[in-house]
């Protein structure tokens, strides 16, 4: 077990390759939430998406991972039900604090399937974002051209003033 990677597997880069060729940006390997020791895959942080890859395998996919054990048949099984009951816990946490969990089986990400699978991420990423700026719309405030808030007399990525007030005044 200690030999099989954790991160930056196959199918996972094939996923990320896709997502960037969107024009998608993302960290890889980070916990959303601060204090947790569950990493996700990739994380949108702004948008509080978090995408994990799993594995077949290692977490009991319904098309692939209800394979017969020759080998510690005793241990296996327990095993992935912990895997399992570990994930759904993960996600049930980040629902909770506001997040939206992307789940994505290895078989899924094979040939065109990272792009399809791409798409899907970006979609979601695309309704996040319409919500949180209609919410910070409410809220008030200033922005830069692509929504980031702004203190009042800070220059945008343009160079225009913010708020209307040059730097330094009053």
């Amino acid at each position: 077990m200690s030999n099989q990677r954790r991160e930056g597997t196959a199918p996972e880069v094939a996923l990320r390759r896709a997502l960037h060729s969107l024009g998608l940006r993302y960290r890889i390997h980070r916990a959303p939430l601060p204090g947790s020791r569950r990493k996700a895959d990739i994380v949108f942080g702004p948008a509080r998406v978090a995408v994990f890859v799993d594995g077949c395998f290692w977490h009991g996919c319904p098309e692939h991972g209800n394979r017969r054990h020759d080998v510690n048949s005793w241990y296996w099984p327990d095993k992935i039900a912990r895997n399992r009951r570990r994930d759904a816990d993960t996600d049930k946490t980040l629902s909770r604090a506001g997040w939206l969990v992307v789940r994505v089986w290895e078989h899924e990400l094979t040939g065109a399937g990272a792009a399809v699978v791409a798409e899907r991420v970006r979609g979601s990423l695309s309704g996040r974002r319409r919500r949180q700026g209609q919410l910070r719309d409410e809220v008030g405030g200033a922005q830069d051209e692509i929504g980031r808030p702004q203190r009042a007399g800070a220059r945008s990525l343009t160079g225009r003033l913010v708020a209307g007030r040059p730097i330094g005044s009053p």
